[in-house]
């Protein structure tokens, strides 16, 4: 793992330009994925390990119990697989175990240039993380990279995970003892809705050995085991001037979060005043 500081805006022109050209389909394409965060001093934690700490272990599937018997009325396929309850239930705010990424790097910058007070944007660094998904599949367990390679697939996900761990087991225990700490599961989350789409998002399903109680250094700790992570640490200076590279590019809460919410929070910022 690397940490890179970004203090140039040519810098992020080389981010967005950096992928890979594939000799048999003789096309470029990226192994990344990317995750923004609007200050550099934030660690990588999931909302579960946030909310409940030392007690999220317990907490888990008491929340996803809950939430499964509440919302089943919204979509009743959810009592089918504990994969499916957590990513609905993180996209509307639940607390789970799962980490938001993104296929794009242009999402990720949005996200890392967003989301705090205008007034305070240009006081501190932001941060963009980039991990290899090739390097952390060849980390899973054997029988996790047969499922991938049979399906001629890069991510796994819903059916591939409820294939390999059926709901008649006890689907986040087995799949905590094969982890351990040292592996996660990259997965391409259902399209429910637009924003998804729009965020081309895909989750890491955290092991829960890889975060502990208050400790919100776990999965840091896991990727400083691997070789083509980076975290981006990207100069304030710049924040602004990405952030107005973005809203000119579209890409913004009006295109990331689509209805009347993402386009009334991208007319606060677009009309802010310095």
């Amino acid at each position: 793992m690397d940490t890179i500081k970004i203090e140039k805006i040519n810098q992020i022109s080389d981010l967005i330009w950096d992928q890979k050209y594939e000799t048999g389909i003789k096309r470029h394409r990226s192994p990344y994925l990317y995750r923004g965060l609007s200050n550099s001093a934030f660690n990588l934690a999931t909302t579960l390990q946030r909310n409940c700490k030392e007690k999220k272990d317990i907490m888990e599937p008491v929340i996803l119990r809950n939430f499964t018997k509440y919302a089943t009325i919204e979509d009743p396929k959810l009592g089918e697989s504990v994969w499916r309850q957590m990513i609905v239930g993180q996209h509307h705010g639940l607390p789970t175990r799962l980490l938001d990424w993104s296929y794009s790097v242009l999402v990720a910058l949005h996200f890392a240039t967003s989301g705090e007070p205008l007034d305070t944007m240009g006081d501190h660094d932001c941060a963009m993380w980039r991990i290899d998904i090739e390097e952390l599949n060849q980390k899973l367990p054997d029988r996790y990279q047969k499922i991938l390679k049979n399906e001629n697939a890069h991510l796994l996900t819903v059916d591939m995970m409820d294939k390999l761990i059926p709901e008649n087991t006890d689907v986040l225990q087995t799949y905590d003892g094969e982890m351990k700490a040292s592996a996660l599961a990259l997965i391409e989350p259902l399209s429910i809705d637009q924003r998804i789409v729009s965020q081309y998002s895909y989750f890491s399903v955290i092991p829960s050995q890889m975060e502990h109680g208050d400790d919100a250094l776990g999965i840091e700790e896991f990727l400083k085991t691997t070789d083509n992570t980076i975290k981006y640490v990207i100069d304030k200076s710049l924040k602004w001037r990405i952030r107005d590279m973005l809203d000119q590019m579209n890409m913004n809460e009006r295109t990331v979060f689509p209805g009347m919410d993402g386009v009334t929070k991208w007319l606060a910022r677009h009309y802010y005043v310095r």
